[in-house]
C-alpha cells in the first residue's frame, strides 16, 4: 500500500511570529498540532479540520501530463504557515502527515489515502487534502464513500477545466477518476464547474452527457451570471445526501496559476474559484475539500503555489465558519 508518514519535518510549518502568545496575533504555524492516524484517539470536535497530504503524480505520469505535483503537499505547507488564523479559539487545525506514492502503485496510494479520510471522518474531522495530481480525488472519494456508505447519495462538486472522464480499461491516471466513480457508483452524481469547451475532446463532452455529469463552461462563468450559477450549485447540494469538493488548479487562468500540469490562458479568475469554494465549504452536507495540480517545478516565483495555499485557506475558513455556533463545544 501507500506509505503513510505521519508527521512532516519541523522544517515545514515556520514562519512570522508576531506575538507567541497573543491568540489574535497567531498564524498557521503556531495553530497547527500533529497527529496519529489510524490509532485510537478521542473524537475531535466538529470545529476540527485535518490536512492530509497526496505526494504523488503517477496518475499524471500515466496521463502524460508534466511531472512535479508530488512536490506540492509540502509546499503548499510552507505556504499557508504565515497566513493569519482568522477564527475562533474553539477551533483546532490537525496535520495528519503524507500519505506517499511509491513504485508507481498509484491504486494502492490511493487506497491507503481514503483509509485516511475515512479514519479523519470518523473522528469528526473535517478533511482537507493536498494533492498531488488529481488522481487524488479518486482516493478521496474511496475514503468519503466508506464512511457514508453504499447507499447515501453523494453529490461530487470538482472545479475544473477537465471532465477527467478517459476510459480506465487498460490503467486509471489523473484524467480517468470521474468516469470510474460514475460507472461503479450509481448513487454519486458530478457536477463540474469550468470546463474548456477545447481542453476537452467532443467524446468527452459525449461520456459527459451520457453518464449524467452537470457542467458548467469557463466561457459561462462571469460575474453577470455567478447568481445563476450559485443556485445551481445549492440545488445541487440540496438533491444529496453529502457533498465533497475538489478542486484542480488548471482551472485557474495561465496568468494566475502558471505552475500547473495543464496551464489555461483562458481560465478562471481566483475571485471567482473563492466564491465558488466558499459556497460549497459553507453548506452543512460538505465532508471534505481538496486541492490538486499544484505543481511546484513549474511555478514561477512561487505564484501558484501562494494562492493554492489561499484558496485552501478558503476552504478552511468556511468549514470553521459553518460551525461558529459550536465552538468550544
Amino acid at each position: 500500500m501507500g506509505t503513510l508518514r505521519n508527521h512532516v519535518g519541523t522544517d515545514i510549518w515556520i514562519g512570522r511570529t508576531d506575538h507567541a502568545e497573543r491568540r489574535s496575533s497567531f498564524r498557521y504555524h503556531q495553530i497547527v498540532e500533529p497527529m496519529e492516524l489510524l490509532a485510537p484517539q478521542e473524537t475531535f470536535s466538529t470545529n476540527t479540520c485535518a490536512i492530509i497530504g497526496f505526494e504523488c503524480e503517477e496518475g499524471v505520469r500515466r496521463n502524460q501530463g508534466r511531472l512535479g505535483a508530488a512536490g506540492a503537499p509540502n509546499a503548499l505547507r510552507q505556504a499557508l504557515a504565515s497566513i493569519p488564523w482568522r477564527t475562533t479559539e474553539g477551533h483546532r487545525l490537525v496535520d495528519a502527515g503524507n500519505v506517499t506514492c511509491s513504485n508507481e502503485k498509484l491504486e494502492e496510494a490511493q487506497e491507503t489515502l481514503g483509509n485516511a479520510v475515512t479514519d479523519l471522518l470518523s473522528k469528526s474531522a473535517t478533511p482537507v487534502i493536498l494533492g498531488g495530481g488529481h488522481e487524488t480525488l479518486y482516493g478521496h472519494y474511496l475514503g468519503v464513500r466508506k464512511h457514508i456508505g453504499p447507499n447515501a447519495s453523494l453529490g461530487i462538486i470538482n472545479i475544473d477545466a477537465h471532465f477527467d472522464m478517459r476510459p480506465y480499461d487498460k490503467q486509471p491516471s489523473s484524467g480517468t477518476m470521474f468516469r470510474q466513480i460514475l460507472e461503479q457508483d450509481s448513487n454519486s452524481s458530478y457536477f463540474v464547474l469550468g470546463i474548456q469547451r477545447f481542453g476537452n475532446t467532443q467524446e468527452l463532452f459525449d461520456i459527459a452527457d451520457e453518464l449524467g455529469t452537470r457542467y458548467i463552461l469557463e466561457e459561462e462563468m462571469h460575474l453577470g451570471q455567478m447568481d445563476h450559477i450559485m443556485s445551481s450549485l445549492y440545488a445541487f447540494m440540496e438533491q444529496h445526501d453529502y457533498v465533497m469538493l475538489t478542486l484542480c488548479t488548471d482551472v485557474i487562468n495561465a496568468a494566475y496559476a502558471p505552475g500547473v500540469s495543464a496551464s489555461s490562458p483562458f481560465g478562471l479568475t481566483p475571485m471567482v474559484v473563492r466564491d465558488l469554494i466558499r459556497t460549497v465549504a459553507t453548506h452543512k452536507k460538505t465532508l471534505s475539500f481538496d486541492i490538486c495540480e499544484v505543481n511546484p517545478a513549474l511555478d514561477e516565483n512561487g505564484r501558484t503555489i501562494k494562492l493554492g495555499a489561499y484558496l485552501t485557506n478558503e476552504a478552511i475558513m468556511a468549514f470553521m465558519g459553518r460551525n461558529m455556533d459550536d465552538a468550544g463545544t
